[in-house]
């Protein structure tokens, strides 16, 4: 074991590399202010000497590998804790049910402190350092952690940045009328200033909590609060919530958290005059902490929540000289994934494919299906007015056929946020359900079941095909359905996200391995893509990708090259067989069937695909 002295010399050598364009950076923010620098610098050691042991042999251990994120042994599952294990303890017995079904990339929920009645799904943290007593303790937290790393699992957590709960300790203060506090929010003792803002910033959810400011009748002030009237927007523009907000995220991180899920980062800085999104000073906050996380602990990894179109998301992994996250989820390719399922037509995510492939290697995505939220239609409208889909009337036909109101649709959805107005709203529900599977069981129709198991285990198989780290949402695995109970719960019936936010449902665990179930199909199957993946080095996201010419509006094709390996991928998003060309001789092993793939030409069955091995 290192000495401390040791310990400190490994400390101030990243500092050293890091500090002049960190020190850089904070004086240009915060007017320089050396005071809060030295602050800041003085904490961020303390968190370091804090850092137990076995954390500092995993920082050693990832710096030698920057690309460890990129490989293709990782899978991903997302979970609440309390739907899935009831609390931490708990989660530590499961384990071996997620090794089982290939996962070693763990993702929580948020589960840190805030009021029950008013925590938007644990987004409005009353206590960064407290966990939600129904779940445990940070000790249990730290326990699980040891006993993920001894399993080969990383653990990620939200960081809910943004905002505060009013519950929380700053906001207590502001309310009784500490300045200190106040500065830490956006207050305002008039109209002015506020209505000033609503001019240019939107509205996050204009049906369900409307407006972007909240008048506090018992002080006579009102705060910025962007997405909840009782989550309070803090002001990065002082320096004290910029330090004590990395000194929270660094405190997570010690618990042996080695993912933190930057949530909403776009919003984090506010300007007047300015939609207060992605504007340049949130790109220097994130670096910021970018470069706090190399110093103090480089295993951790920066996975930025930013739910933008393309051109506004890919900026947040910064350049390959001043990285910002490490990762950021594949959010616009979701969208397009359901659009193309609705409408059948891959033309469109065929175009989303291309530009993805331009991007630099080590731009790692997560990919996912379905997640905690709803789905926003945020799809490339200029491109689809190619084929007479425009925006309102698109995302009408999306809703409708999402939630089976349209003529042939076997999906079962709810609509989130409708905002008749302009006609748009998202949507919710289980991938099992949205693919059709409840449907056909509660008609008993066997047939149908078929098609939507198939349909099912195409998308998660395109997932795996990406470059990145796929990440199933707990419950897919499974095929679980909708939960509608939350509508008899009166803290949840207002938000259709707990449509898909139901408990884990054991009884259908236990039919994973039974190849004539529901459960065993869609289970067995994706165990079967993760080895495939795992296996083969085609997969990993440092592999070169291109789309390829199917001659068809419904098959996919997809090439990925590494090494000596050429990977042919091709789905078929229709419900009917379909021709196909390869557009030349091809001639490998179809990874998925076993068979021996040889000709320029072949019939897909319905939501089928192929992975074709040619080495």
């Amino acid at each position: 074991m290192a000495s401390e002295k040791n310990r400190s010399t490994e400390f101030l050598t990243r500092l050293e590399s890091r500090y002049d364009e960190l020190k850089w950076l904070y004086c240009e923010v915060y007017n320089n202010d050396m005071q809060s620098f030295d602050a800041l610098i003085e904490s961020i050691g303390s968190f370091y000497e804090s850092r137990r042991a076995g954390l500092k042999k995993l920082d050693r251990k990832a710096e030698d590998d920057p690309f460890r994120n990129g490989t293709n042994k990782l899978v991903g599952m997302m979970m609440y804790v309390d739907n899935f294990a009831g609390n931490l303890k708990n989660l530590k017995g499961k384990l071996d049910y997620i090794k089982e079904s290939g996962v070693n990339y763990l993702h929580l929920m948020p589960l840190l402190k805030c009021p029950k009645e008013r925590s938007d799904g644990g987004y409005a943290v009353s206590d960064f350092r407290c966990v939600q007593t129904e779940l445990g303790t940070m000790k249990d937290l730290e326990e699980l952690s040891k006993e993920c790393h001894k399993n080969g699992i990383s653990l990620c957590l939200d960081f809910v940045m943004n905002h505060t709960s009013e519950e929380h300790e700053w906001a207590k203060a502001a309310r009784a009328g500490d300045p200190e506090a106040q500065r830490r929010y956006f207050f305002f003792d008039d109209w002015g200033i506020p209505s000033e803002y609503d001019k240019t910033v939107p509205q996050v959810f204009p049906a369900t909590a409307p407006g972007n400011f909240t008048y506090l009748h018992d002080c006579g002030k009102i705060v910025m609060t962007t997405f909840h009237p009782y989550q309070w927007d803090l002001n990065y523009s002082n320096s004290a919530v910029f330090n004590d907000m990395v000194g929270n995220m660094l405190y997570i991180a010690n618990m042996g958290i080695d993912v933190i899920r930057l949530d909403a980062v776009p919003y984090i800085w506010k300007q007047l005059g300015t939609t207060c999104r992605n504007l340049p000073r949130v790109h220097t906050l994130v670096r910021m902490m970018r470069l706090i996380s190399e110093i103090v602990c480089p295993s951790v990894l920066l996975l930025g929540e930013v739910v933008m179109e393309p051109s506004k998301v890919v900026p947040y992994f910064g350049t390959p000289e001043k990285p910002e996250c490490h990762m950021l989820y594949n959010v616009t390719t979701m969208a397009t994934i359901w659009h193309t399922v609705a409408t059948k037509d891959v033309r469109l995510l065929k175009k989303q494919m291309e530009q993805i492939s331009w991007l630099p290697k080590n731009y790692v995505f997560l990919n996912y299906l379905r997640c905690h939220d709803d789905i926003g239609w945020g799809l490339d409208y200029a491109y689809l007015g190619n084929f007479f889909m425009s925006e309102v009337p698109h995302k009408r036909f999306l809703n409708d056929y999402f939630t089976g109101n349209f003529d042939g649709s076997k999906s079962h959805g709810e609509l989130y946020n409708n905002d008749e107005r302009i006609g748009d709203a998202r949507l919710c529900g289980t991938t099992a359900s949205l693919c059709g599977i409840e449907d056909a069981i509660n008609k008993n129709d066997q047939y149908q079941l078929d098609i939507s198991v198939d349909c099912d285990v195409l998308l998660h198989a395109f997932m795996f095909t990406l470059s990145g780290i796929p990440v199933i949402y707990s419950g897919d695995e499974v095929a679980q359905l909708n939960d509608y109970s939350y509508h008899d719960d009166p803290d949840k019936a207002a938000d259709s996200r707990y449509l898909h936010r139901g408990k884990f449902d054991w009884d259908l665990a236990a039919k994973r391995n039974d190849e004539s179930s529901v459960q065993g199909r869609v289970y067995l199957s994706l165990s079967k893509l993760e080895k495939i993946r795992s296996d083969h080095p085609v997969f990993t996201a440092g592999a070169s990708f291109c789309t390829l010419d199917t001659w068809s509006d419904n098959v996919l094709g997809i090439k990925r090259e590494y090494s000596d390996q050429t990977l042919y991928c091709y789905f078929n998003f229709a419900d009917s067989y379909r021709q196909f060309s390869f557009g030349a001789e091809i001639s490998g092993k179809d990874l998925i069937s076993g068979n021996d793939i040889s000709g320029n030409s072949f019939e897909l069955k319905p939501y089928g695909f192929m992975w074709i091995l040619s080495e």
